[in-house]
């Protein structure tokens, strides 16, 4: 995925300001101390500050709330082939607000995610300020089967329902860009079974396939998504298939494979839920599988993704030189990183993706590559991390008789800090 360059600043509309504000407010007044009616000394319920975030919670411990914040500070210098910058990115990347926890009842919990810097809004092709990320209720029936509702990501590629705050790299690949299937609103399930040693985890989804905070869409074309991963070893330590790097050090060989298939009916972006708006409505399916392996400091991951649609290429009847195409194509990438025993992690990765002849009339049909390499001081695991990287994208115009690839380059300085 190409880097973002530098952008006039859009301003957030007073409303959608307004709104999140009231969140936090509502938040901060109900889980204070002082509401709980000096809860963390008197018998009513009590507050901890530890690993998890903050913590507010009753005496019969039935209601438990965890707040937690992050912030992701970049800058990017992107170079010519000349070696002459040619754009920079200097920018709050992610700025989140994040509470979560159980009400009632143990096995009822929640999530919700809300954000507030400009990369996170989706401002460019929705026109509106989208600061919902995730807004889920999920019941347990048991610890190995579970139902949701509401707006979370899709079980889709590994690398994107791993958290960014749980990236070893700066950013996820251009492949991760290219084909995943991102945050939608509907309905999900969690299934875990063993079978021997192995475990085997599915999950599915039905949602409306037009991605989060959606205006009411004509039509009745839904989105279908189906997602098994197999861990012929068993369980990594403290969950470690979602989230990058082994800084645990895996004891013995940790594996899991997984295959996830997507069916979106009559959606009406580019990209699914995500990018600008078709001129028509187009059926696409994703397909993706992956692989991630961790042991003793080392971790590395591989995905491979296609999607493909019927007659991609819609036009705009108003101006019919106006083309837009749902992105059909494939992509693959693969990185290793280690881990070293005193919070230092060292990483390579190599993506690339390429679009089919059927987008040829359009300024997607182009394939992408992109390598780095890149330095990370993990000060408090993913919590605090600092990462320095460095690559090259080359990107050829397929479109063209004799296609050459351009180069450009980029170094990245990256911070997470949060709890």
């Amino acid at each position: 995925m190409p880097i973002h360059s530098a952008q006039p600043l859009q301003v957030i509309p007073r409303s959608g300001l307004l709104a999140v504000w009231t969140l936090v407010a509502v938040f901060v007044c109900v889980l204070s101390p002082a509401a709980w009616g000096q809860a963390t000394t008197q018998s009513t319920g009590s507050f901890d500050f530890n690993s998890d975030g903050m913590v507010f919670q009753t005496l019969d411990t039935n209601t438990r709330i965890i707040m937690r914040f992050r912030i992701q500070n970049w800058a990017v210098f992107n170079f010519s082939d000349e070696g002459e910058i040619s754009s920079t990115d200097l920018a709050v990347r992610r700025l989140r607000l994040r509470f979560g926890g159980h009400v009632v009842d143990k096995r009822l919990t929640f999530n919700l995610q809300v954000n507030f810097s400009r990369s996170d809004l989706d401002y460019n092709d929705t026109q509106f300020p989208n600061v919902i990320r995730d807004a889920m209720v999920f019941w347990s029936f048991n610890p190995n089967l579970q139902v949701s509702f509401g707006q979370t990501k899709l079980p889709g590629n590994r690398q994107r329902v791993v958290s960014s705050g749980d990236q070893f790299f700066p950013d996820r690949s251009i492949v991760n860009g290219a084909f995943n299937l991102d945050r939608d609103f509907g309905f999900q399930g969690f299934g875990r079974f063993t079978v021997a040693d192995a475990i085997v985890n599915v999950r599915g989804a039905v949602s409306s396939g037009d991605g989060r905070n959606q205006a009411p869409i004509s039509g009745d074309g839904l989105a279908y998504t189906g997602r098994v991963e197999v861990l012929p070893f068993g369980a990594f330590t403290n969950g470690g298939d979602y989230f990058e790097g082994d800084l645990l050090h895996e004891a013995k060989p940790k594996v899991s494979l997984a295959l996830t298939l997507h069916h979106n009916d009559r959606m009406n972006r580019t990209r699914g839920e995500l990018g600008p708006a078709l001129y028509a409505p187009r059926s696409a399916d994703v397909a993706y599988a992956d692989v991630l392996a961790k042991w003793n400091g080392w971790a590395f991951y591989g995905e491979w993704a296609q999607r493909t649609a019927k007659d991609p290429v819609t036009i705009d009847r108003a101006d019919t030189t106006k083309a837009r195409s749902v992105f059909v194509g494939h992509g693959y990438m693969g990185q290793l990183t280690y881990n070293f025993p005193w919070k230092l992690g060292i990483g390579a990765r190599y993506s690339v993706t390429e679009g089919e002849s059927s987008i040829a009339r359009t300024n997607e049909y182009v394939r992408q590559e992109q390598g780095s390499l890149v330095g990370v001081w993990f000060a408090n695991g993913h919590r605090v991390r600092f990462q320095i990287e460095g690559g090259f994208t080359r990107t050829t115009d397929l479109s063209k008789p004799n296609p050459v690839g351009i180069m450009s380059y980029f170094a990245r300085l990256n911070s997470e800090f949060g709890i």
